[in-house]
């Protein structure tokens, strides 16, 4: 068995805060905020029937895109595995994680363990990354970090497949070599594809089991991904996904400092659905907040008033 996203009812999802602290979207009471925290805003998630939380994936910033994108980024594998402990039903999601940097039996290794010890709750979120100091630490040629990011799914199908998988490279070739434990899903954890460009739309398509934009998700692209999958001759579940971006229940006695989603439930709830409309199966909300307490009471509160009214997603044409 796998996990069920999106089949039923549009399904909710958030990356999580503190593991990383981009100036981008981090909130200022993160920067004092640890693990016990962000132990508490998971297993309100958990609790308040979001369908999966995600933790990031950087190794080392570079210093010249350390001001902005700052240096604390925990280890996804170390983070996913806490979390597993800690939680009992959400889905626990890399979003997204580079597996280029590291060899794909290393990575079948971590995310079928993963996957053991959380019972079936993981879904791997991987992308081609984006910083090229990173893979000139790594000694990986940044240009080719596409076909890495190809190379490396394909090893992973069959390495979450096959006790003894055979990869046959060119960067990672390796016969003979067997893993365990088995990952609880059949097949392994899925896998979804993020970026928005037009090769990431086709990895996605041609490869993937679900689509993480990072741009603006439409009706023309969701039919380009559609259309790239049917000239594929992929017919099988597939979970297309779109970002929200910074949201708010209720209205806001505070400055939200720039474009958010807020207002009440049935608001909330009517421009989620739409989305379930166009065949999205699941969205990632930011909500914003002062501190982890309100954090935690709109995670509460959006169990409770949003997620119970939002609809199924039209099927993918």
């Amino acid at each position: 068995m796998g996990i069920v996203i999106g089949s039923d009812a549009l399904a909710v999802g958030m990356q999580l805060p503190i593991q990383s602290k981009s100036t981008n979207f981090a909130e200022p009471w993160e920067s004092s905020a640890g693990v016990a925290e962000l132990a508490q805003v998971a297993q309100s998630a958990d609790r308040s029937g979001f369908a999966y939380v995600g933790v990031c994936d950087h190794i080392a910033v570079p210093s010249e895109q350390a001001t902005v994108m700052g240096e604390e980024w925990w280890d996804t594998v170390a983070t996913m595995g806490w979390l597993a402990g800690i939680t009992e039903r959400v889905a626990l999601l890399s979003h997204v994680y580079v597996p280029a940097y590291r060899h794909p039996l290393q990575v079948a290794k971590a995310f079928s363990t993963l996957d053991a010890i959380s019972g079936g709750r993981i879904i791997m979120g991987v992308g081609a990354g984006h910083l090229r100091g990173e893979f000139e630490l790594l000694g990986l040629p940044f240009e080719r970090r596409g076909e890495l990011l190809d190379e490396a799914i394909d090893a992973l199908r069959t390495a979450f497949a096959e006790d003894y998988p055979t990869l046959p490279g060119p960067r990672w070739p390796a016969a003979d070599f067997g893993q365990r434990p088995r990952p609880v899903q059949d097949d392994g954890p899925q896998i979804w594809v993020g970026g928005s460009s037009r090769p990431a739309m086709r990895r996605a398509a041609t490869r993937g089991d679900g689509w993480l934009p990072q741009g603006p998700v439409t009706p023309d692209t969701i039919a380009t991904l559609n259309e790239l999958r049917n000239e594929a001759g992929r017919h099988e579940p597939f979970v297309i996904g779109a970002l929200i971006g910074p949201t708010y229940l209720g209205e806001p006695t505070w400055d939200l400092g720039g474009p958010t989603l807020s207002g009440p439930p049935e608001k909330v709830a009517h421009v989620l659905n739409k989305y379930a409309a166009m065949g999205v199966g699941q969205v990632q909300v930011r909500l914003r907040s002062r501190s982890v307490g309100e954090l935690l009471e709109q995670i509460e509160r959006f169990g409770i008033e949003v997620i119970p009214q939002l609809v199924s997603p039209t099927p993918a044409q």
